[in-house]
């Protein structure tokens, strides 16, 4: 007999999770406020569940099959039928409340279900459509869970994480090799002269640094676009979405400072160097409020 999920259970389930998981991410920054703690958890224990169906099963047909079936429990869901799963049982109330639409975690599905029959991008246009649905969903999904549903915003959050998955990408070359993927765009390696079997063999030369060059350009174009999402946000959100932005355009100057060779080391941020980037973002966002109130 499959087993009944209380509400008060999932709630348990989804804050386990969201504090216990492997990767050990803070989902729930100590910034935002408390009474959102619980809405973030069960939004990212969706996410967490679609990850791992498409990157942890080992399988291509059996990870399709499974996200196939996260999918119809999430339209289940929004139908207004009652869950069976706990992720769902926590997650209704959640999007009910804050009006999520169904549109955002379906994105991110798709792009789960993408990562196994696609490995390869052809240029900066088909990478940047991938991000749509990779990245874009789960900015949308945290402005809507802080009351904002306009489409300024989401054009801004957009830019800033899909600027945050190019930056994630250019960081972990040799992690996604092991993949077998490549998010380089090809188009840009062959512009270079630079084979992407060269990749494999983990070759560093000028024409990768070079071809890199324009990647990290790319994305940090995207992270300024972004930026001023900041202004446009409670003083708590907009901390958070600021060092996000820092955190990432500190990851791409991480790899110009190690001359764009990332295959040979990956670029990491220093528990100092987030704290200064912590106490830059209050000192940035302390100035403009006072700014704006003057």
């Amino acid at each position: 007999m499959n087993r009944v999920w209380s509400l008060e259970e999932s709630l348990a389930y989804t804050r386990w999770l969201a504090t216990h998981h492997y990767e050990n991410f803070q989902v729930v920054s100590f910034l935002l406020p408390k009474r959102l703690h619980q809405d973030f958890y069960n939004v990212y224990s969706f996410c967490r569940w679609a990850d791992d169906l498409g990157d942890e099963i080992g399988d291509t047909a059996e990870s399709l099959r499974l996200l196939s079936w996260w999918r119809e429990d999430l339209q289940a869901m929004f139908a207004g039928e009652r869950p069976k799963h706990p992720v769902f049982v926590a997650l209704q109330g959640t999007a009910k409340q804050y009006q999520l639409p169904i549109t955002p975690f379906d994105d991110l599905i798709q792009a789960f279900e993408q990562d196994q029959t696609v490995t390869r991008y052809r240029d900066f246009d088909h990478i940047l459509e991938y991000c749509r649905y990779s990245a874009n969903p789960v900015g949308r999904l945290v402005l809507g869970l802080c009351g904002y549903h306009d489409e300024e915003r989401y054009a801004l959050s957009d830019a800033t994480c899909t600027a945050l998955q190019l930056a994630n990408f250019w960081q972990d070359v040799t992690v996604d090799l092991h993949k077998d993927r490549v998010y380089l765009p090809l188009g840009l390696l062959e512009k270079h002269g630079y084979p992407v079997e060269l990749l494999f063999e983990r070759k560093f030369d000028d024409r990768f640094r070079a071809a890199m060059r324009e990647a990290v350009d790319v994305a940090r174009a995207l992270f300024l676009k972004g930026l001023p999402l900041a202004d446009r946000v409670g003083r708590r959100l907009s901390i958070d979405l600021e060092l996000f932005s820092r955190g990432g355009m500190r990851v791409l100057d991480k790899i110009e400072q190690q001359g764009y060779d990332v295959l040979t080391s990956r670029p990491s941020i220093s528990k100092v160097e987030r704290v200064a980037l912590l106490l830059g973002a209050l000192r940035r966002r302390a100035f403009s409020r006072n700014s704006q109130a003057a």
